[in-house]
């Protein structure tokens, strides 16, 4: 195609590369594409067939290390009708057949998504892939969106005070997908950084945060009233009364922005999507804007 014989599937980062957060989704309806649509054709699902229009789902070349819905083979794709990355299962649970995705094709750069982190010994790490500085170490503390906004603007650490929340591609930049608490007893990020252990609704130990960023998620009713945030621990959620990991570790969902502390987590949607609200916080920087003003 134009010419080129090298087209690949992207990695999951080389996909979400393309998310726009203009986009907007009414439940299970499209509104406006998460993805520019002056450049790129996105079908919808079809509801004529039994499927919802959000059932178009891309597949990158991205394998879950771990396991979804108990025993689901995985692979991470991106859903730019409704703005998410989640794990779908490689074969249909019914049948056993392999299961069918869309795919987009890319080419060229294959560095893109390798970080390259410094550890500065100061409670910060540089990643000279991106030239963003993050904080090494969040701070154990769960807030509501508007909180974790606070936190970040106040921050003053390793000489710096131009802190900030990060924004979801940027946050998902330091997602390591090799990575999962069911397979090397860790949060999908590099040993490099220090993450929060937590326990998951049911008090079991060995679970790690979502993390919020300053991205507006557009969905619902009330558009603006939910986050993104990443799930460096299990995407967990509720399925016929069991907790299970549904969407993989690296998945990015979304929280509503605030809320009665006393009331979560909560169980939400068909996978029963556990619902946090209080989320932790991993600031982050430019590297260069600090070069030039301190």
């Amino acid at each position: 195609m134009g010419g080129y014989s090298d087209w690949r599937v992207p990695t999951i980062k080389e996909l979400y590369s393309l998310i726009q957060f203009t986009g907007q989704v009414m439940g299970e309806q499209a509104v406006e594409m998460f993805i520019d649509t002056d450049y790129f054709d996105q079908p919808l699902g079809d509801v004529g067939i039994g499927e919802r229009e959000i059932d178009a789902q891309t597949w990158s070349s991205t394998e879950y290390v771990g396991l979804t819905m108990d025993s689901d083979e995985t692979i991470f794709g991106v859903n730019f009708v409704d703005g998410r990355i989640k794990g779908y299962p490689k074969y249909k649970k019914a049948s056993g057949s392999a299961n069918t995705m869309y795919f987009r094709m890319v080419r060229g750069n294959t560095d893109y998504g390798n970080n390259s982190f410094v550890d500065n010994g100061d409670g910060t790490v540089s990643d000279h892939a991106t030239g963003l500085m993050w904080q090494k170490a969040d701070d154990g503390v769960a807030r509501d969106w508007e909180e974790a906004l606070a936190y970040a603007e106040n921050l003053e650490l390793g000489t710096h005070s131009d802190w900030r929340l990060p924004n979801a591609k940027e946050l998902q930049s330091i997602v390591d997908y090799t990575r999962s608490p069911q397979t090397t007893n860790s949060p999908a990020i590099d040993s490099i950084f220090d993450t929060t252990e937590i326990n998951d609704p049911e008090g079991n130990p060995g679970q790690y945060p979502f993390f919020w960023t300053g991205t507006t998620h557009l969905d619902g009713a009330n558009p603006y009233a939910s986050a993104v945030y990443i799930a460096f621990g299990e995407g967990q959620g509720m399925m016929d009364g069991t907790l299970m990991d549904v969407h993989g570790a690296g998945c990015q969902r979304s929280d509503p922005k605030s809320g009665d502390s006393n009331a979560y987590p909560e169980f939400f949607g068909p996978q029963g999507d556990v619902r946090y609200v209080y989320n932790y916080v991993r600031c982050v920087r430019d590297i260069e804007t600090g070069l030039e003003t301190h």
